[in-house]
């Protein structure tokens, strides 16, 4: 359905139903990368694998989503963001159901990781495209980008405990026909929500930046896997990897020279402000995936917990998340999203150094409950102010470019804690918990340093300067 009027006039009349299913969408597409981490020991032994397989099970997840998230992002000028919304809906559903059933770790590969990861993939960009577009106000944009952002992180946050009370209640194959059935209400609850813009046919789609950018980040990826096994391949691989990247950069550069439009514009990578936020983006889900996993597989493998066990002490972070993220507007009203930002890292720093602290000096797991639950409270804090951030730094012609780079900055960033702190952990789970934990609060650091960096005073509004389809 698409408002000829354009998005500013359209907005007034949009009823508040409409960011359900969005918002449901981060949800579900949040909790599946974070709900595998404690059905470690249930998957191992029943695909007959290992931790290490499915460590690369949940990273190929998120890295699938962040290889395709820009290309996705663009595809949604060309082919309409609530048909890519949809479409990304019942691939992510079909893959859902076929690693319900996978007989062994490859099919769980092909379902969860590549099924599943393309349909995020689709789905997502047009979540906050459609999100800006449709709420211009800034109090509003505000609220329904809170409201989106809450469901992910607490989608993240209790995928443990969700995952856990189902595995152990039922199966873990039970947990993905939970996604299925999560996805088909999100589907039907959909056909209600309007495109306010019409979709361009002849809009361009750079098919060789798309391969560039897609190539580039899974061999960076695959080099921090490798890192356990072979240092002179992980080495070959993170070079190739960056090289592979630089040349889409240059190759971009060379399109922009030429008159012609690339995947992704260099333009946006011209504002301060924006690179600040994305960096911050980017940490925020290294840090809490890369908690997730580890913390989940240190309970499981090391001090022998399971699935449901494991889910309740993870209710920490949920509680912690849900009740920073409710009280997000108030927060906004009182604090420069600067500030915000800045305590989050300072409490989702912290409370890694809780854990680090705690670990091994009791025999109680529930020691892990308060370091949790500052992380919950530190990533509520702080999610939503640096995704309006890096939205409201650009006009609604770019939101298809910088909805695909922001999430797949984010999903790189899931991607690579999984990958860093899992690396780290499994090449010795009794021994190496620390040293995980020590990595993840020296990098949540450096994101305390992007988020000092930004400018003390309001981001701009942009989205709303000028008209879609003004140049």
């Amino acid at each position: 359905m698409t408002d000829n009027n354009g998005p500013a006039e359209g907005a007034a009349r949009i009823p508040r139903h409409v960011l359900l299913p969005l918002a449901l969408a981060q949800f579900i597409c949040s909790f599946a990368g974070s709900n595998m981490n404690v059905m470690i020991n249930d998957i191992s032994e029943d695909l007959d694998t290992t931790v290490q397989g499915v460590q690369t099970a949940i990273t190929v997840f998120l890295l699938v989503m962040a290889a395709l998230m820009i290309p996705c992002g663009k595809l949604t000028e060309r082919y309409g963001r609530k048909r890519c919304f949809r479409a990304g809906l019942a691939v992510y559903g079909v893959g859902a159901l076929l690693s319900a059933f996978a007989p062994g770790l490859g099919v769980l590969i092909l379902g969860n990781s590549l099924l599943e990861g393309i349909g995020t993939a689709l789905l997502i960009p047009p979540v906050y495209i459609l999100t800006t577009l449709l709420f211009t106000e800034v109090t509003s944009r505000a609220k329904a980008f809170g409201a989106v952002m809450a469901m992910g992180g607490i989608g993240a946050a209790a995928g443990p405990l969700i995952g856990g009370l189902i595995t152990t209640a039922i199966s873990w194959r039970a947990a993905f026909v939970f996604q299925a059935l999560i996805v088909t209400v999100i589907l039907v609850m959909s056909r209600r929500v309007p495109d306010p813009l019409p979709p361009d046919p002849a809009a361009s789609f750079d098919v060789r930046g798309a391969v560039l950018t897609a190539v580039g980040l899974i061999v960076l990826v695959m080099g921090i896997l490798a890192v356990d096994d072979n240092g002179w391949l992980a080495a070959g691989l993170l070079a190739a990897g960056a090289l592979v990247l630089l040349w889409f950069f240059r190759s971009a550069r060379a399109m922009e020279a030429a008159g012609r439009e690339p995947l992704l514009s260099t333009s946006l990578f011209h504002d301060r402000t924006s690179n600040l936020g994305l960096i911050t983006q980017h940490v925020q889900w290294l840090v809490l995936m890369g908690v997730s996993f580890v913390t989940a597989a240190y309970l499981q493998v090391v001090r022998g917990y399971n699935a449901i066990e494991t889910g309740l002490i993870f209710t920490a972070a949920t509680v912690g998340l849900l009740a920073s993220s409710l009280a997000a507007e108030r927060f906004a009203k009182r604090r420069a999203q600067r500030t915000l930002i800045m305590a989050g890292f300072v409490l989702t720093v912290g409370g890694i150094v809780v854990l680090i602290a705690m670990a091994g000096g009791t025999a109680s797991a529930w020691a892990s409950a308060p370091g949790l639950f500052l992380i919950g409270v530190g990533l509520g804090v702080m999610l939503t102010p640096s995704v309006n951030i890096v939205q409201s730094s650009f006009a609604d012609d770019d939101q298809g470019e910088i909805s695909g780079l922001s999430r797949s900055v984010s999903n790189l960033g899931s991607s690579l804690g999984t990958a860093i702190a899992g690396t780290i952990l499994v090449a010795d789970p009794a021994h190496a918990y620390r040293a995980a934990m020590l990595t993840l609060a020296v990098l949540g650091l450096a994101g305390l340093v992007a988020a000092v960096l930004l400018p003390r005073g309001p981001a701009p509004n942009m989205a709303t300067a000028r008209p879609a389809g003004a140049s």
